[in-house]
């Protein structure tokens, strides 16, 4: 199979992930308060199993990230992820006590690590000015299993049968039809997902075959240096090495490329310190309003499931539009720029759910909220990718994802213990997006590509192979 297939059928593997994803979000979130409530949980274990399902992705990211970086390689990392999500989502569905809930949600997050190995993946694989188009169709198919999750749960919440020993009901049925699911993705990932090779080692490879056959055609010069024969390339490389350092081989790239990695060096610099805490705030803030959701709307408005998978399916179209409009956009202005009408989407939104006690005002303060997702999140992801260093970009989505994890984990637990006390939780939110604006506007000009000396190629200079070039 030529590699355009095996690129394409790589993709489309990935949007089914992450289509998953979003389908076992939605299809889980409706229903997982008024599951707890029939096992006689309190109100805190809705913020405890949203956050158990963060806490475990946060700690498996960077270990799956730093595995990829080492190997080069994600299939047998997502096929070992993806065991995990079966397994915890059957776990929801035997649904017998609140512990096994909330272990069910444990064990399911180990397996949304392998995300930190397939964003590195996509770095590795697409060049810097089309990364954020991939990362917008990537995210938005995430969005799509939100909108389809929902149209699910309403013919999931009609079950009400018996399957052996298990009790398949409105409330069991969503962790069975996961684990269904997963399960064949992993069949898909098997026969349609493949290791493509990264830029740098296609430029490597093409590289050493030119000169391969550059070597292999004879040579008409003149013998005019006695015995000593020397063709252009060898010309070429004697003229090169004398101008230029040596650059190391693919192999030794490829073996350890955390032989000179430094944290500090790479994540303590001021531009990926905004990013990071943008990714804290917009999803600390994110989740807590998600957390707030369900109980508000039962309370002040008395919706139930079917209200609220409704309300999240709209919610689907809306994002998804968004990101539509993102992949437009991002080829006609800087990340920055997008991310900055996000923020400022998101400021607003957060100050509007302070006033939002009827119904009118509450779709307003969530259609806003919702708007600024798609800008924020395709943004900062990409930049991120481009300011650190690809050769780690596994292990960098890790510590990326893990902070988002870490606002998730945080986000459920301040709403779901604030819902009595809502302008105390706004408050806050809002601080922290002041915060966050603050620092987007001082390091402003620092949100740039990161600059830096191909490993294997010296950018200032152009080597003559034939008649190629390589820049």
């Amino acid at each position: 199979m030529d590699y355009g297939r095996k690129r394409k059928l790589t993709f489309i593997t990935i949007g089914l992930i992450f289509l998953l994803s979003g389908v076992e979000y939605a299809v889980i979130l409706p229903t997982i308060w008024r599951f707890l409530q029939t096992l006689d949980a309190a109100p805190y274990f809705l913020g405890l199993s949203l956050s158990a399902f963060s806490f475990s992705g946060l700690l498996s990211g960077p270990l799956f990230g730093f595995w990829s970086d080492r190997t080069h390689g994600t299939k047998k990392i997502i096929l070992f992820a993806n065991c995990f999500e079966i397994i915890g989502n059957f776990m929801y569905f035997m649904g017998y006590s609140k512990w096994l809930l909330l272990s069910s949600r444990l064990v399911a997050g180990i397996g949304t690590g392998a995300g930190s190995s397939i964003f590195g993946f996509l770095t590795r694989i697409t060049a810097p000015e089309d990364r954020s188009t991939v990362f917008a169709a990537v995210m938005a198919c995430r969005q799509v299993g939100l909108l389809i999750g929902p149209a699910f749960n309403i013919f999931l919440r009609l079950c009400d049968f018996q399957l052996g020993p298990f009790v398949v009901n409105k409330y069991t049925a969503p962790g069975l039809f996961m684990c269904v699911l997963w399960l064949l993705l992993q069949l898909i990932v098997l026969l349609m997902y493949w290791d493509l090779k990264g830029r740098n080692e296609l430029f490597k490879e093409e590289k050493q075959e030119e000169e391969e056959r550059l070597l292999a055609e004879p040579n008409d010069l003149p013998e005019s240096y006695g015995t000593l024969h020397r063709s252009p390339v060898t010309d070429q490389r004697i003229s090169t090495d004398n101008c230029s350092p040596p650059s190391p081989s693919s192999e030794q790239i490829h073996s350890n490329p955390f032989k000179h990695f430094s944290a500090a060096r790479e994540f303590l610099r001021e531009e990926v310190v905004v990013l990071l805490t943008a990714q804290f705030i917009t999803l600390f803030n994110q989740t807590a309003l998600e957390t707030m959701v369900t109980p508000l709307t039962q309370q002040y408005f008395n919706f139930g499931e079917l209200e609220n998978s409704v309300m999240y399916c709209v919610c689907g179209v809306e994002v998804i539009a968004g990101f539509v409009f993102v992949r437009w956009l991002s080829r006609k202005v800087e990340e920055r720029m997008v991310l900055s009408v996000g923020l400022f989407l998101a400021n607003i939104s957060c100050v509007w759910c302070g006033f939002a006690w009827q119904l009118a005002e509450f779709i307003i303060g969530v259609f806003l909220q919702v708007l600024g997702l798609p800008f924020i999140a395709v943004a900062q992801v990409s930049l991120f990718s481009k300011v650190t260093a690809e050769e780690t970009q596994g292990f960098s989505q890790g510590i990326r994802r893990s902070v988002g994890g870490l606002a998730t984990i945080l986000g459920p637990l301040w709403a779901g213990s604030l819902t009595s006390n809502l302008y105390v939780m706004l408050g806050v939110m809002t601080g922290l997006l002041a915060l966050l604006t603050i620092m987007m506007a001082v390091s402003y000009n620092q949100l740039v590509e990161r600059t830096t000396v191909h490993p294997l190629r010296n950018e200032s200079t152009q080597v003559r192979i034939g008649t190629m070039y390589l820049k």
